[in-house]
């Protein structure tokens, strides 16, 4: 992974991980361990899911530029749908609290999306790659056409 997209991950998943650790200590007060326990999943969850949807995304923009865009839509959906289905299927779970899990499910993603934004708008990442063959030479770029 190059070190932009490595850089944009961890200054998403560390504010993502402290969200995380405060639910979990605000649901172990008020719902006890099982509430600690909801909101430590719920925080795996999210770090997972977001951090695999950034992954895939950094891909696709390097391979496929064109599709960038209706990728990122397509991905953001995609994991609104699977974490709503996840939510779903441990509605009545007696492992941990399933509202804390949501709540922190919500502050997480929430947390994950405003700290991507904040990276990627503070990175210094060329959208134009510079042709390394005439630079290291010094010469003029060559023209295309034809000539007179």
């Amino acid at each position: 992974m190059p070190s932009n997209d490595a850089r944009i991950l961890a200054q998403a998943a560390v504010p993502t991980a402290a969200v995380g650790a405060l639910a979990a200590v605000v649901s172990g007060v008020v719902a006890g361990g099982k509430g600690a326990i909801g909101a430590a999943v719920a925080t795996v969850v999210v770090i997972l899911f977001m951090g695999i949807g950034l992954y895939v995304l950094q891909r696709t923009a390097r391979s496929l530029p064109h599709l960038f865009q209706a990728m990122g839509l397509m991905l953001y959906a995609a994991q609104l749908l699977l974490l709503f289905i996840f939510v779903a299927a441990f509605k009545h779970t007696t492992l941990f609290n399933p509202k804390a899990f949501a709540l922190t499910l919500v502050a997480g993603t929430l947390t994950w999306i405003a700290a991507q934004t904040r990276a990627h708008m503070n990175a210094k990442i060329l959208y134009v790659e510079p042709d390394s063959s005439a630079s290291s030479n010094g010469d003029k770029p060559e023209k295309s056409g034809h000539s007179s």
